[in-house]
């Protein structure tokens, strides 16, 4: 099991398995340089997106108004209303920035709880497979911590309380789904949608060049490809 584990590791790295002795690395670093990975990978995340125009500035991960609301969205700017409909769009990216960043804490306690057997997992899985571990294991405890940092910023916008008014109407009819019909629910699903992302990018570039991308105890499992 454990040359196992070590040759996946290896392979799933995309660096040559023979190039490393498997003397040289025992399962504790493997999972250990994985779990070095992994914080480094959300790290950067959070870093990229907790800032100012992380999200707004970013057009992979910009929270636009609901599908639904684009209709009324147009109607706004056509009634001269345009500057209000911006306020709003600002007013969601910078509360979706304010929230990521209060989420390396929690993502990196879900480093520090991964098991052996999750470490596996995520070697077995695919590209984004610790990415979805972090999903699983950070997304409710997450959501609560955003919530509240959304609400705070959301409230400030004079728009939020009709956006939820319309929103509402909007979900009676089928027009925009339930899940979106509260402006603080809908950017905390949408700031953790980028988060999630944006790990996932973190972690594709590690599996890619984990060398270039990894710390000491990764670089370690990776040493004797010298």
């Amino acid at each position: 099991m454990e040359t196992l584990l070590r040759s996946l590791f290896l392979l799933l790295f995309s660096v040559p398995a023979l190039a490393l002795s498997l003397d040289d690395v025992s399962r504790q670093d493997a999972a250990g340089g994985l779990k070095e990975a992994l914080t480094q990978g959300a790290g950067a995340a959070v870093a990229q997106l907790g800032r100012a125009d992380g999200f707004l500035g970013n057009p992979k991960v910009k929270i636009p108004l609901p599908e639904g609301l684009r209709q009324a969205e147009g109607l706004m700017r056509g009634l001269g209303m345009g500057k209000q409909a911006d306020e709003l769009v600002v007013a969601m990216n910078r509360a979706a920035e304010g929230a990521v960043g209060e989420a390396k804490p929690i993502l990196v306690d879900a480093v520090k709880k991964m098991t052996i057997q999750d470490a596996k997992q995520i070697l077995t899985g695919g590209d984004d497979a610790g990415t979805q571990y972090f999903r699983s294991a950070t997304s409710a405890q997450l959501t609560e911590k955003f919530l509240p940092i959304v609400k705070k910023a959301t409230a400030k916008v004079g728009l939020a309380e009709k956006y939820n008014q319309i929103a509402a109407k909007g979900a009676q009819f089928g027009l925009i789904k339930e899940k979106d019909a509260n402006i603080d629910r809908y950017v905390t699903q949408k700031a953790l949608d980028g988060l999630y992302q944006m790990i996932a990018e973190e972690e594709r570039a590690i599996r890619h060049d984990p060398l270039g991308a990894a710390g000491s105890l990764a670089k370690k499992v990776f040493g004797a490809i010298k």
